[in-house]
């Protein structure tokens, strides 16, 4: 169960341009006010919002025009980056915007990226994309509106993303326990948040035994699925002595959804969010490429638990087993391997 940051950092290169490739998400974005009032909370469209459908085939376009202040659309650009959503940039003379559409996909999918995206705003800790609109399009599929950010050329923030986020987790609080006020998406795959109470039955069934679940019921594996079971009933043990707080996660942080501003301060986008255990966020760090510098800024703002060394893994295999559903057999033995040692660990 032994690692190192320099090994970490190590398998990062090796994946990096893989996960690139297969990145189910579309980047680019920005800042500045919250939610305005015409950002829906609901997938259901409100009579005002069905009255504004009505006067026009394009919601997009009538937004900018209207609520995004601007008087000319000046150009429309593709941005490339995912293989789920189509993203284009809007030029205008109020500003860019960065529009994502999906023509089979309804509104709850961007939902759920603008809460998450919001909630994380709210912190007022570190840079995230600002969503203004979503919605659901006259010809089937949804939309949603962010400001455009001009990305950075710098990758050598790793220290500041370390504070930052965990400033994040310590000011991003929840009252109600683990989960989040809607499910949404890991890649592709449904991510399941019905709050919860217990940390440990909230990961170990949302979490570790959804994927199980997917994986025999679309591969059959029963060998894998039975280990894990079998992983999910002892691993109470590695939270031994361990304070749990349901901290705001950005879920889904690996390299693809990092980057920085022209300031070169880092901004995290296409968040998969819910409040868990703050460990939990280090999941992806097997090609998210964390460094030395970012572990000590974030443990001096969010100290290091007892036991973290032995946790680390855990929270990993939750993205190997979603890797495994999404992406097919190549992530098996990854996932194995982490189970048959936990296994062998806690002589379970």
């Amino acid at each position: 169960m032994a690692w190192s940051y320099k090994e970490e950092e190590s398998e990062e290169v090796d994946r990096r341009t893989q996960m690139r490739v297969m990145s189910s998400s579309t980047c680019f974005i920005s800042l500045p006010p919250f939610f305005p009032s015409s950002l829906s909370k609901t997938t259901k469209p409100s009579p005002k919002f069905s009255m504004s459908m009505s006067m026009s085939e394009d919601p997009v376009r009538e937004w900018i025009l209207s609520e995004g202040k601007a008087t000319k659309i000046t150009k429309i650009s593709p941005v490339g980056g995912g293989c789920i959503n189509l993203a284009s940039r809007y030029d205008t003379d109020a500003g860019s915007f960065f529009v994502k559409t999906n023509r089979s996909i309804g509104p709850s999918m961007f939902e759920a990226e603008a809460l998450g995206l919001g909630a994380m705003y709210e912190t007022g800790t570190i840079c995230v994309p600002k969503p203004y609109k979503f919605g659901p399009l006259p010809t089937g599929g949804s939309f949603i509106i962010m400001e455009f950010i001009q990305f950075g050329a710098s990758r050598g923030y790793q220290s500041e993303l370390g504070r930052k986020l965990a400033e994040m987790h310590k000011a991003g609080k929840s009252s109600k326990g683990y989960g989040f006020d809607v499910d949404n998406t890991i890649g592709s795959t449904p991510q399941i948040n019905t709050w919860s109470s217990d940390w440990v039955q909230f990961y170990g069934e949302q979490r570790l035994g959804y994927q199980l679940k997917l994986l025999l019921d679309r591969f059959g594996d029963r060998a894998i699925y039975q280990k894990g079971q079998r992983l999910v009933k002892s691993m109470g043990r590695l939270f031994a002595n361990v304070v749990i707080e349901p901290c705001l996660l950005h879920g889904d942080l690996w390299s693809g959804n990092i980057s920085s501003n022209r300031n070169g301060e880092p901004v995290i986008l296409d968040p998969a969010c819910y409040y868990g255990h703050s460990e939990a966020e280090f999941g992806m760090s097997w090609c998210a490429g964390f460094g030395g510098s970012f572990y000590d800024s974030y443990f001096k703002v969010m100290p290091k638990q007892p036991g973290f060394e032995e946790r680390r893994d855990l929270y990993m295999l939750y993205h190997y087993l979603n890797h495994y559903n999404l992406f097919g057999s190549g992530y098996r033995s990854s996932a194995m391997s982490i189970i048959d040692d936990y296994l062998a660990f806690l002589s379970a």
